[in-house]
């Protein structure tokens, strides 16, 4: 594919969409650098590990139910895209 081709998509995006477009790409790049460094996975994933200790339990249940409501709306939203392209 051509950055042209790719530009031009990115100038067809609603002005509005934008943010949502930049966040993915700026993740999309992030994650392409994690995976060319050298870093060992488990070190990364064990800094979290006990971040959500000081919560109460209804606090985290809370927040598992938004997380589990907004990844539901996310991937919803993004079927929803591919089925238009197909």
């Amino acid at each position: 594919m051509e950055l042209t081709a790719i530009m031009e998509e990115i100038r067809l995006v609603p002005k509005d969409r934008l943010p949502e477009l930049y966040d993915f790409i700026h993740f999309f790049r992030l994650g392409l650098e994690s995976v060319s460094n050298d870093r060992n996975d488990t070190d990364e994933i064990m800094r979290f590990a006990g971040c959500w200790q000081d919560m109460t339990d209804k606090d985290f249940e809370d927040f598992s139910q938004e997380v589990m409501e907004r990844r539901r709306q996310a991937f919803s939203e993004r079927a929803t895209r591919e089925s238009i392209i197909d």
